[in-house]
């Protein structure tokens, strides 16, 4: 189906900025570049350019690496590792402390790149400064709490004494994607570097210069040279050398690349973490705050034109309330702007290349072909930039079209009736994800419970993925194939440890004394037992 082929719009086109001239937004001082890549290891000679995708310009040429500067990366890092892991935690919490402050500095800056490299609206573009900068915080003020040596009880108290450790596990491998070239790529390696680990670090090629600009900030304040290592080019060549050479993986990105990952890994008994994909379901329940439903379905659903992992795309609405809800739902889509500037008053952005638009118009395409009702948006806007797309809102998709259970990663919701919760939650259930998930609802307690059986690692009440997503303190990751691990809280930096245990061993021996027959030390042992038991010990 070609671009003129789409349906129109229910209710009209959505406005391009009317300000902006993309001719004058895109220029990267060239030594600005030249010191970014500074930091990269890359010898093969060989370079890649990046383009922007709100206007297909020319970024940087960037250097690409090879497997030996792979090798080299991870020599060097082992070297940082081995004096870092000595570091005080206090300094290290200080250290990110000062790089919370140095991203907070640079937000417009890095917002900047940000934009350039993905594409984004300018405000998703600060959720992910705010994001990098929470993350620093959290752990900063937290590792002490997560990493000091634990006592716990001896197998005979006062004679036992045990402690539990948490040891780096080395150097960590990095491969982060380009959705959200500035917080995945660097907050999952604060807590890794926390916890006394160096990292390797493969961003997304599309999507380099916002890593490499806090990895620069990271050095400047402070953080020793070395311990995080940038390498730059394809996944297939430079992601398995890293996962060769990595004492713990780091994945985020498609279920199907996250399935090699694990295989690759587990070759060599590796541990890893994946994040990966989702079909991210919204409950909007009967009693629902319809205004506010409607609000953070948009949020939800057309955060980063929905390329993001916990994205909504699929709405499922309580029938006593559905019309009223997509009535207004609709309304308030097409009165979003797309935006191709670097400045706010953008609600939302563009795809990040011809790649996805393809995918996402391809979705469209064969949900109308076989019947399904295009509300709002359901076409790519050339006029605003080469990869934009409308927002769109589907009715009447079902089972036979590719976008009822295959995770489009774009601006595109289908929007569901539902006549009981039960059904509701059935239906968020249905298929292989389960990464996300959203419940609207005034009965707070009702929703807890309900989140206790949707399969998503996250659920969200009344709000679409940013309240579980923003609280640091709180593990996120996937369920089924959305994923295995957490990145934040105690999960997100123990991870990145080994757990050791120290015992010593006072007065006697775990063993009968000499001077003590085989059935005597039975019979002792056993009355001591009993005793524990009785008195309430572990």
């Amino acid at each position: 189906m070609s671009r003129r082929d789409f349906p129109a719009p229910s209710h009209g086109a959505l406005p391009a900025d009317p300000e902006h001239d993309p001719s004058a937004s895109f220029a990267l001082d060239p030594a600005r570049v030249r010191r970014l890549t500074a930091q990269l290891r890359a010898t093969s000679g060989s370079s890649e350019t990046t383009y922007a995708p709100f206007t297909g310009q020319p970024i940087a040429t960037l250097p690409v690496s090879d497997e030996g500067d792979v090798e080299d990366a991870f020599a060097a890092a082992r070297v940082a590792q081995k004096t870092w892991s000595r570091t005080e935690l206090a300094h290290r919490s200080a250290l990110l402390l000062d790089l919370h402050d140095a991203v907070l500095d640079h937000a417009d800056d890095l917002m900047d790149l940000v934009q350039w490299e993905a594409g984004k609206a300018r405000t998703h573009a600060y959720d992910e400064v705010l994001h990098v900068a929470l993350t620093a915080r959290y752990y900063a003020r937290t590792l002490e709490r997560h990493l000091k040596t634990r006592r716990v009880p001896g197998v005979y108290p006062l004679l036992t004494q045990a402690r539990i450790n948490r040891v780096p596990k080395g150097v960590v491998g990095i491969i982060s994607p380009w959705n959200y070239p500035l917080t995945l790529a660097i907050s999952d390696g604060l807590p890794a570097v926390g916890a006394g680990n160096a990292v390797v670090h493969k961003p997304d090629s599309q999507t380099p210069l916002s890593a490499l600009a806090v990895v620069d900030l990271f050095r400047e304040v402070g953080f020793p040279a070395g311990l995080w290592q940038i390498v730059s080019g394809p996944g297939p060549q430079i992601g398995g050398a890293i996962i060769d050479r990595a004492d713990y993986v780091c994945f985020t990105g498609s279920t199907a690349t996250g399935k090699k990952v694990a295989a690759q890994a587990a070759e060599r008994l590796v541990s890893c973490s994946l994040e990966l994909g989702g079909k991210n379901a919204m409950l909007v329940l009967a009693d629902a705050q319809i205004d506010r439903a409607v609000e953070g379905a948009v949020r939800g659903a057309y955060s980063s034109a929905g390329q993001l992992c916990v994205s909504i795309e699929r709405l499922f609405v309580a029938d006593a309330i559905y019309d009223k809800f997509v009535a207004r739902l609709v309304k308030r889509i097409e009165r979003m702007k797309l935006s191709a500037d670097l400045s706010y008053g953008g609600d939302m952005g563009s795809l990040v290349s011809q790649r996805q638009l393809d995918t996402v118009t391809a979705h469209v395409s064969d949900a109308v072909s076989k019947g399904a009702n295009v509300l709002t948006g359901g076409r790519p806007r050339p006029d605003v930039g080469p990869y934009f797309f409308e927002p769109t809102l589907l009715e009447g998709v079902n089972p036979s079209m590719t976008c009822f259970a295959e995770e489009t990663f774009g601006p595109v919701v289908s929007v569901y009736r539902f006549g009981n919760e039960a059904e509701a939650v059935e239906r968020a259930n249905a298929g292989s994800y389960g990464l996300n998930a959203a419940i609207f609802t005034r009965d707070i307690g009702r929703a807890r419970e309900l989140a206790r059986h949707i399969k998503a690692g996250t659920v969200n009440i009344n709000e679409g993925f940013a309240a579980t997503f923003g609280t640091i303190d709180a593990p996120m990751g996937g369920m089924r194939e959305s994923g295995i691990g957490r990145r934040h809280g105690a999960e997100g930096i123990h991870r990145y440890t080994e757990t050791q245990s120290v015992a010593n061993q006072r007065l006697l021996p775990l063993s009968a004394p000499r001077f003590v027959s085989g059935g005597a030390y039975q019979k002792t042992v056993t009355s001591a037992l009993r005793l524990l038991k009785k008195s309430g010990r572990a």
